[in-house]
C-alpha cells in the first residue's frame, strides 16, 4: 500500500528554519516526481516546490519561496526533503508531501491536480 508520511514540523521564530521530509513507502518512487504543497487556514492549498523523478535534477518553486527554501531527494532512502530557512509567519501552514503517478509523473508540477497520492501533513508555525 502507498503511503506518504511528512514530518519535521515544528513551532520556530522568524527568521528560523526547519527540514520537512516525506518517507514514500510501498512504491519505488524514484522515477516520479514528488511535490510539497501547503494549507493555511482559511485558505486555499497551494504548491510549494516538486522535484522531478530520477536523480531529481530539476525542481520548481513558488515565488513567495524561491531563494528561502531548497527541495532534494533521497531515492535510497525513499525520500524527499524541504529544506526552509529564513521563516516568516506567513509560512505558518499544513504542509503536505505528494507524488504523481500518472501523465507525466516524472515532471515537476505545482498543481495539486496533477499529484496522485498525498501524505496527512505536518503543522509548521512561524511565530514569535
Amino acid at each position: 500500500q502507498l503511503q506518504l508520511v511528512e514530518s519535521g514540523g515544528d513551532l520556530v521564530q522568524p527568521g528560523g528554519s526547519l527540514r520537512l521530509s516525506c518517507v514514500v513507502s510501498g512504491f519505488t518512487s524514484y522515477r516520479s516526481a514528488i511535490g510539497w504543497f501547503r494549507q493555511a487556514p482559511g485558505k486555499e492549498r497551494e504548491g510549494v516546490s516538486c522535484v522531478s523523478g530520477g536523480s531529481g535534477a530539476d525542481t520548481t518553486y513558488a515565488d513567495s519561496v524561491k531563494d528561502r527554501f531548497t527541495i532534494d531527494r533521497d531515492n535510497a532512502e525513499n525520500t524527499v526533503y524541504l529544506h526552509m530557512n529564513n521563516l516568516k509567519t506567513e509560512d505558518t501552514a499544513i504542509y503536505y508531501c505528494a507524488v504523481r503517478r500518472t501523465g507525466q509523473f516524472w515532471s515537476v508540477s505545482l498543481d495539486s491536480d496533477d499529484f496522485d497520492y498525498w501524505g496527512q501533513g505536518t503543522q509548521v508555525t512561524v511565530s514569535s
